[in-house]
């Protein structure tokens, strides 16, 4: 088989012919769609109240996403931004990983049977897909064997990573289209078809721009580390590979641009737009590459707790055994071109991921990291750097594929010292690669939604103006998200959860909407429970909000600290809450001017 990163000149064979699909390739895609439907097993075994217990707020934020996206294409609407949430200044979905690659397509889906069941095809399909399609890679131009195909693409659709995204995030579950994006900028080097190769590229580059934009940032970034290697590596194939990748990547880039102008003008520069997202210093630990995650056979919830973001951001955590045997791997496959590039950059996007200071078990080393460099620039400012660990996934996955294959292709199968040979290499692999294997994710029976939304009370209450949740509707707590679905997105809310701008003339990014002083103060007296006294300047504050958000009606529902929340509204509006249908609500209609 011809190397993966030789150009056609270099070498005198013929072009191998296209390898069919055969029983043994639909085994491995069956068993990585078990594998998947194992994970999800507590979300499919009920898809009509099952909520991801580590999604904290984020299923009720997809779920709103898939639906209202679906509500778009059913009334012929822009998908791109909505003023359901945040009325009435309205929120970008194309700043949001809205993911129209999924929810557009999936929309039918999503109207006949729901968000929820849209929400976990996305992620239980999202993990068997990228598993699929790095498999399909590698056994058509990687390795000859197709367990070794399998046994990387296995990695790469289940790592620790991939599953600990897995709870909240389908953008970064869903990487199917990546491995064909890498394949084909090979593809396009090696001078094949060019032109051919360059249109298809530009295609998938602007279909992912659609499922995800910071998961094609990254790949690129860890792509271009595995493409300086090989020009450092082969030069003078490399100058033979300028003209054809000029071609193809030109031509690919002019695709991508005519199908994406308009939503990316849209997401940088339309309604709601912003443009940067600051998260501070979150580089990852040096613990964290040698810990095993939380969702992992061998996990420490507390252990990873100790040095991740939260259950969701667990972005290295490849468990030691992993890290010493990739050292090793690494050493042992260095003459092979394709592993030794794929490597470096494993190591490159390793260390970048540790951030602007290297921190070794919560010690501040004072060294500074390289992604110091790289951290004030355009998009990149953007960008959480301990995902950056996600781009060793598929290098991790080449070389154990290389690396398996060359054990099966060492002695012919008929020694049995080759049937030896490979049951010691496969209880190797399994010994390192079992205890990061995934484990199901942890799901509950999310709350009832209240009748008053079920059952279409609300209409008698909202017009023209719309609900505002006690508390408001936020990152924090986003159940009302959940009961505009519930009541077919009949009416707008009050802030929401979501990235927007900082406020008016203000284009630095947030979670959730500017707080307003009546937001700030419900938050307040969820958190503590105590009611506050009552100012003359707090009841002004809240009827210039109402008016601000065209409030018809505040809806408070079973919540944390319910008695306080009540009582403070009634002080702010002078007016006791009225019970209907599971909530108490206040009709604020006149107040507001409506």
């Amino acid at each position: 088989m011809t190397s993966l990163l030789e150009a056609p000149e270099a070498v005198q064979v013929a072009e191998p012919k296209r390898p069919r699909w055969t029983r043994g390739d639909a085994l491995v895609v069956l068993c990585y769609l078990v594998v998947a439907f194992v994970v999800y097993g507590g979300l499919w075994t009920n898809l009509n109240s099952g909520y991801l217990y580590n999604s904290a707020q984020d299923q009720n934020m997809w779920e709103w996403f898939f639906a209202v996206t679906a509500h778009s294409v059913a009334h012929l609407e822009n998908p791109l931004g909505s003023t359901l949430q945040n009325f009435p200044a309205g929120v970008n979905l194309m700043a949001n990983t809205a993911m129209f690659g999924l929810g557009i397509p999936l929309s039918p889906i999503t109207l006949l049977f729901g968000p929820t069941v849209t929400w976990a095809i996305a992620l239980t399909g999202g993990l068997a897909g990228t598993a699929t399609a790095w498999y399909w890679v590698f056994s058509r131009t990687v390795v000859r064997s197709r367990l070794a195909a399998a046994i990387g693409g296995v990695f790469c659709g289940f790592a620790p990573a991939m599953i600990s995204h897995g709870n909240a995030h389908p953008n970064f579950v869903g990487l199917f289209v990546l491995p064909f994006i890498v394949l084909k900028l090979v593809r396009v080097a090696q001078g094949r078809r060019p032109v051919r190769d360059g249109i298809i590229l530009g295609l998938l580059i602007a279909y992912q721009v659609y499922l995800g934009e910071e998961p094609l940032l990254i790949t690129m970034m860890g792509f271009a580390v595995f493409a300086l290697t090989f020009v450092v590596s082969r030069p003078r194939e490399a100058v033979k590979m300028i003209r054809p990748t000029a071609i193809g990547a030109g031509l690919a880039a002019v695709i991508t641009l005519a199908l994406t102008i308009y939503p990316l003008w849209w997401q940088f520069f339309g309604p709601q737009s912003y443009r940067t997202l600051e998260h501070g210093a979150v580089g990852n630990d040096t613990a964290a590459l040698t810990r095993f995650a939380t969702e992992s056979i061998a996990g420490n919830p507390a252990a990873a707790a100790d040095v991740s973001m939260n259950r969701t951001e667990e972005n290295a955590f490849f468990g030691w055994p992993l890290i010493v045997f990739m050292v090793v791997l690494t050493v042992w496959l260095w003459r092979d071109i394709v592993a030794r590039c794929a490597a470096i950059a494993m190591f490159a996007l390793a260390w970048l991921s540790l951030g602007v200071q290297i921190t070794v078990a919560h010690h501040e080393t004072g060294l500074p990291g390289p992604w110091k460099l790289l951290a004030k620039l355009p998009l990149f400012d953007s960008l959480l750097e301990s995902r950056l660990a996600m781009a060793c996934i598929p290098a991790v996955g080449v070389l154990l594929a290389i690396a398996t294959d060359r054990v099966f292709a060492s002695v012919p199968p008929v020694r049995q010292q080759q049937f030896s040979a490979r049951w010691l290499w496969l209880g190797v692999v399994a010994a390192v690669l079992v205890p990061i294997a995934p484990i199901p994710l942890d799901t509950f029976t999310r709350p009832a939604t209240p009748a008053f939304f079920t059952d279409g009370t609300w209409r008698k209450f909202v017009g023209s103006g719309s609900l505002v949740a006690v508390p408001l509707s936020s990152p924090g707590d986003a159940r009302a998200l959940t009961w505009q679905i519930k009541a077919d997105l009949g009416f707008p809310i009050a802030d929401g959860y979501f990235v927007g701008p900082n406020g008016p003339g203000d284009k630095r990014g947030r979670y959730g909407a500017p707080d307003r002083p009546t937001a700030s103060l419900l938050n307040k007296v969820r958190e503590t429970g105590d009611v506050p006294d009552v100012t003359d300047r707090q009841r002004a504050d809240l009827l210039a909000d109402l008016k601000y958000w065209h409030a018809d009606v505040m809806v408070l529902a079973p919540v944390t600290n319910q008695q306080a929340l009540q009582s403070t509204v009634e002080l702010l509006l002078r007016t006791p809450a009225t019970y209907v249908d599971g909530v108490w609500l206040w009709d604020v209609r006149s107040l507001r001017g409506a």
